[in-house]
């Protein structure tokens, strides 16, 4: 498909199949893209995952975070709240001489009371996975058709600042807004894959 004919938004990758503009390169992305970024996730570990690792993108690029995923799982134990919720200052003080990870406090020892955190949430839903696939958005908080434009205009979604408000009214920290709405994105609460792009519809499969 010559590229003059593609709607906005969306880029041909390197297999010259159209995708959201974002994940047609570099190939990281392209991968992400692909085979994660929008399929529904159930996982305990991989949601709580996101949760923390969209808080450590604050201020960053997610290609950051995204290349040095691997070191965090290893630095967090992979990401198993219950072993980052025994993190003592003296391990905090290790992962803030880690290299492999980004060395910012707040976030780290964010990420410890998280862990904390999301133990409770899992003794009152049973698991974090049936406390955030509550926060489904309706069909009328979405757009009809999702666009370039579309998707330009939601950093932040009604239900996006609801599931923040919560989780800070149950302790969690690093999770504004915009920040749970990239998570709602990630982990396949929405299918943001743009009109266009040929993963939205085994993403769309998936989730239903």
């Amino acid at each position: 498909m010559p590229s003059s004919r593609l709607k906005a938004g969306i880029k041909l990758g390197s297999d010259g199949r159209p995708r959201c503009f974002w994940g047609a390169e570099p190939s990281d992305y392209e991968h992400y893209h692909d085979s994660e970024w929008g399929f529904p996730v159930r996982d305990d570990h991989r949601l709580f995952e996101k949760i923390c690792l969209e808080g450590f993108q604050a201020g960053l690029s997610w290609l950051t975070i995204l290349r040095k995923r691997e070191n965090f799982r290893r630095a967090f134990a992979g990401f198993d709240y219950e072993k980052v919720a025994r993190f003592d200052q003296r391990r905090i003080k290790q992962l803030l001489a880690d290299p492999g990870i980004v060395r910012h406090r707040g976030k780290i020892e964010a990420t410890v009371n998280n862990a904390r955190r999301a133990i409770v949430l899992v003794e009152q839903h049973g698991s974090l996975s049936e406390y955030f696939w509550r926060f489904v958005p309706e069909a009328k908080e979405r757009p009809k058709r999702l666009t370039h434009a579309a998707l330009l205009a939601m950093p932040k979604t009604a239900t996006s600042s609801r599931l923040s408000k919560d989780l800070k009214q149950h302790g969690f920290a690093f999770v504004g807004p915009t920040t749970c709405y990239a998570f709602m994105q990630a982990m396949g609460l929405v299918n943001d894959h743009l009109e266009g792009c040929v993963i939205r519809p085994l993403a769309e499969r998936l989730r239903a």
